[in-house]
């Protein structure tokens, strides 16, 4: 068979040892991002309350 141009060719072999990275950046996004949801759900929720 011919090599196609659009044809998927097979990827290399990663290394046995890939870099490890840190995601402690990432934990840390994740949580300001789920507290200003906590904080905002909060916060329409007393306006609910205080509405009724």
């Amino acid at each position: 068979m011919r090599d196609e141009p659009g044809a998927a060719k097979p990827e290399d072999k990663k290394p046995v040892n890939p870099e490890e990275h840190s995601l402690k950046g990432t934990f840390v996004s994740v949580m300001i991002l789920g507290a200003f949801l906590i904080v905002s759900w909060l916060g329409v929720f007393m306006l609910f309350i205080d509405r009724q």
